[in-house]
């Protein structure tokens, strides 16, 4: 992948380029920020770019061997550690789905966590970078460049990695082998561990730029210039987000509905039907639970905003002001703190898989206490 094919980040490709050309390579990096900004891509395209054997100061060639084969993602000296699930008959690293990983980035770059255990079949396993990676991540890192100067290893949000797992990588860390550079591409920073960080180059990735982003959808999408305005406007910046609008995906639907649903059954305090409600949820797979608790808590932060009539600070589909114009009120000073630490404690305990019933079933029955506060 070239920098020329990643939409905006100008910056940040200049910056990237620089720190080659003045000899100040880091060992390890730490691309961050929210999803949909092209985090992976820049990875990808800095490796391909170090690696090439013709580059240009703003390019990698994108003809020479090393260039040809970073384009499959099949150079031998680029590694990527990435979530995985555990699935009968394959071990949990993930080279056991390194087919479904190109398979997927070289789709389209800017996927999600959500997309990537689609793509695996994950139902109700939640993905994570496993223990049995270590002794992989140490394997790789042992054996010599083959055609390049650089070992690259791109690792696809280490905050996923499991506590023994992450242990072992900052080992490698604080001692790096020659001629490696560590890519850590994540979308939550803080869920790294500390010591992990404080190891690597910090590169923050904003929001892509408006205009590049309106560009990109309407090549992309086929769309007017109007609509892909309007659709930038309450994107902030993700790709992601933006092409979650062009098409009110069906996850979408089901996560306002149910947030619908919820406030409404609290509001008037309908215990039984409030635990009804919980009792059906708690079917949905895991990551489906997650999205919708992710959902919940983004848009009690939108509701609260709306009373500001400050537009510009709100990013909102058309369905949801809908529901924001008489819900908004009852989201306020007093509570919008304790809805959103609700809706996070929530999301934690399922992630940690406990039980979905009575997580949901709390969750009700702790918001109806102060809905109306």
């Amino acid at each position: 992948m070239k920098f020329e094919k990643i939409i905006g980040q100008n910056e940040i490709k200049e910056k990237l380029r620089q720190s080659y050309f003045s000899n100040r390579l880091s060992h390890s990096y730490l691309f961050y920020g929210i999803p949909g900004t092209g985090k992976l891509s820049l990875a990808i395209a800095f490796a391909q770019f170090l690696s090439c054997e013709n580059k240009s100061e703003t390019d990698s060639c994108g003809v020479c061997p090393s260039c040809k084969k970073y384009e499959k993602l099949i150079h031998p000296d680029l590694h990527f550690i990435f979530p995985v699930i555990s699935a009968s008959g394959k071990k949990a690293i993930s080279d056991s789905y390194i087919s479904q990983w190109r398979e997927i980035v070289l789709a389209d770059p800017y996927f999600s966590f959500r997309e990537w255990m689609i793509k695996l079949g994950s139902e109700n396993k939640q993905g994570g970078i496993f223990s049995d990676e270590s002794a992989e991540i140490l394997r790789k890192l042992n054996l010599k460049t083959f055609e390049s100067d650089f070992k690259i290893m791109i690792i696809w949000l280490p905050e996923k990695m499991n506590i023994s797992c992450a242990n072992k990588l900052l080992k490698i860390l604080e001692e790096p082998p020659q001629n490696t550079v560590f890519m850590l591409i994540s979308d939550n920073r803080e869920d790294i561990l500390a010591t992990i960080r404080s190891r690597t180059q910090p590169v923050k990735i904003l929001g892509i730029d408006d205009e590049s982003l309106r560009q990109a959808l309407v090549e992309k999408h086929n769309i007017s210039d109007q609509i892909a305005t309007d659709i930038v406007k309450i994107s902030n910046g993700s790709l992601l987000e933006a092409e979650e609008q062009i098409s009110i995906s069906e996850e979408t639907k089901y996560n306002l509905a149910q947030f619908i649903k919820l406030m409404r059954l609290c509001y008037a305090r309908k215990i039984d039907e409030a635990i009804k409600w919980a009792e059906e949820i708690s079917k949905s797979g895991r990551e489906m639970q997650k999205s919708f608790l992710h959902y919940c808590s983004v848009l009690t932060r939108e509701n609260f905003v709306y009373n500001y009539n400050m537009s510009k600070l709100n990013y909102m589909t058309r369905e949801e002001e809908d529901f924001a114009t008489n819900f908004s009120k009852f989201v306020n000073e007093k509570n919008v703190g304790m809805l959103s630490e609700i809706f996070n404690l929530a999301h934690f305990h399922i992630e940690r898989n406990g039980n979905a019933k009575i997580i949901f079933t709390d969750t009700a029955f702790n918001i109806m206490k102060i809905i109306r506060n």
